[in-house]
């Protein structure tokens, strides 16, 4: 999948999100495509990496404590 494909599914689902919004404004809208986004981005990098936290930190130019942190917080690992 290219950038620009990817890009345009983004794209698509945020148009989609304000129709269903009828109007209302939307509110965090940052911190919630964050969290929609971050969680399954770390379960697809580390399932091709082999659940190997360095080789996903450098794929996704992360520290890998940052990583370890992220992955804590989405209750990836324990």
């Amino acid at each position: 999948m290219s950038k620009q494909l990817i890009d345009e599914c983004v794209r698509n689902s945020l148009e989609g999100y304000f129709r269903d919004l009828r109007g209302t404004e939307p509110d965090s809208m940052h911190d919630m495509l964050v969290r929609a986004v971050e969680r399954p981005l770390l379960e697809v990098v580390m399932e091709h990496a082999d659940n190997n936290q360095s080789k996903a930190a450098q794929w996704l130019g992360l520290n890998r404590n940052t990583l370890r942190k992220k992955l804590l917080e989405h209750k990836l690992i324990s």
